[in-house]
């Protein structure tokens, strides 16, 4: 079934960009053997939007597409399933998958549903589901108007990325394939990264005096926030007041540009809603995942492994860079907490969790204060963001790609990137003195009370 929607996105994507969107519509929908109402919420969810099938519904889709909007739900249940996936216990595959207990089942149709005031939009039910039934909406069709457009369109790609296109694609040749794609630059995550790694530290030195005092990293994962804003509230004091490195590229781009759009390139459905929440709106344009941007790429005939480097001077850190890895925001705070402040660097104890059941173990050993760690990790994918739903290699080779990758960096620590010390400047950000203070740093903050 997911073979089949990628074969059908890559069909919309050439399409649109050959300018036969409306007649391959129509030909898709005129095969008498598909249900017209639920393969028109399937291409609708494909095109970044939800509609209904009607007899005016290519007219409706193009409105729907040119007026679309960002601040729009992300997972939405596109057809009715038959719920063959029940195991002993009664519990559906898109149930089992969902942290949040959002999937709820409906008797009376006999098939399950999304609870929308439970659902945080993860996605982890898209992957579960057999079926197909339930999908995210794919943002790449609105993006493409902005192609269009005379203002830069950035593409600011996760740490993750780096072997997701192939073992011998450098990041230099992604560079190449976004900009043959019309993006105006790539840019790395990590180098924003790199940022927040060093308010964290600060953060650390700042709040971790005695044993007893301990502080969770907000960075990345948005299932982690979401885990403790819904469900661990009373550890949310604790909790680093950071934006993650996501929204970070958007916030920093756009004060060094105002007219730049920043499209998030990553593995993971739930940026997606993290660029949709209310105190986050506009900071990210769009967001794309890994396994789309492989779609578009081969609809569009792009081939990274074809194209030349396009070389730009090394500006993110090995710590940086491993953000994309279960502990890597550990090694990259430990780094710079190890420089910046050696004596405070002594009392530091890290521990991680991998994946939704780690997560909630280890949050509730710290809300009931039997945990022994003062900087506190958590990622909700397993692996890290290499796990994510949306990779495209098995997270194994995902990890042994990013290593290889971030210790190879010129840049070993945050705080060695020249690059990063011009840009904080521009920020109004000169020293590590600067992150001390609440109004220097408010472009990395977020408030999550």
């Amino acid at each position: 079934m997911k073979a089949k929607y990628s074969d059908l996105f890559k069909k919309i994507v050439n399409a649109y960009y050959d300018g036969g969107f409306e007649k391959k519509l129509e030909t898709i929908l005129s095969d008498p053997e598909v249900n017209k109402e639920d393969l028109a919420q399937v291409i609708s969810s494909l095109c970044g939007v939800q509609l209904d099938f009607t007899k005016d519904y290519i007219t409706d889709l193009k409105k729907a597409i040119k007026d679309y909007e960002i601040n729009h739900k992300v997972v939405n249940k596109v057809k009715v399933c038959s719920m063959d996936c029940v195991d002993s216990d009664g519990k559906t595959m898109c149930q089992k998958s969902c942290p949040f207990d959002a999937i709820i089942i409906d008797e009376d149709r006999h098939t399950s549903s999304i609870d929308e005031e439970k659902c945080t939009d993860c996605g982890f039910c898209v992957e579960a589901c057999p079926t197909g039934s339930i999908l995210d909406k794919v943002e790449f069709i609105p993006f493409v108007n902005l192609l269009k457009e005379k203002a830069p369109v950035i593409a600011a790609v996760a740490p993750a990325i780096q072997g997701q296109f192939g073992p011998d694609v450098s990041i230099y040749q992604l560079r190449s394939a976004f900009k043959k794609l019309g993006f105006t630059e790539m840019v790395e995550v990590a180098f924003f990264a790199d940022m927040l790694t060093l308010k964290e530290a600060v953060e650390f030195d700042e709040h971790v005096h005695t044993k007893d005092d301990f502080m969770i990293t907000s960075c990345c994962c948005p299932m982690w926030v979401a885990m403790l804003k819904r469900v661990y509230s009373d550890l949310v004091k604790h909790v680093s007041p950071s934006v993650s490195p996501m929204i970070a590229s958007g916030r920093v781009m756009k004060a060094l540009n105002e007219k730049c759009k920043v499209v998030f390139i990553g593995p993971c459905i739930a940026k997606k809603a993290e660029a949709k929440e209310k105190d986050l709106l506009g900071d990210i344009d769009f967001v794309l995942t890994f396994a789309e941007v492989k779609d578009i790429f081969e609809a569009v005939g792009i081939n990274p492994a074809e194209l030349p480097n396009d070389y730009s001077t090394e500006y993110a850190s090995k710590g940086g860079r491993l953000y994309a890895r279960t502990g890597g925001v550990s090694i990259a705070v430990s780094d710079a907490i190890e420089r910046i402040f050696p004596e405070k660097y002594k009392l530091l104890q890290t521990t991680q969790a991998n994946g939704v059941v780690e997560c909630k173990k280890m949050l509730s050993e710290a809300k009931e204060g039997n945990i022994k760690a003062n900087f506190i990790e958590g990622m909700g994918c397993i692996g890290g963001c290499v796990g994510g739903p949306k990779a495209i290699i098995p997270k194994e080779e995902g990890r042994e790609r990013v290593n290889e990758f971030a210790y190879n960096s010129d840049v070993k620590v945050a705080v060695d990137s020249d690059t990063m010390n011009r840009i904080l400047q521009k920020l109004e950000i000169s020293s590590v003195e600067d992150f001390k203070h609440k109004e220097r740093v408010e472009i990395f903050e977020r408030d999550f009370s």
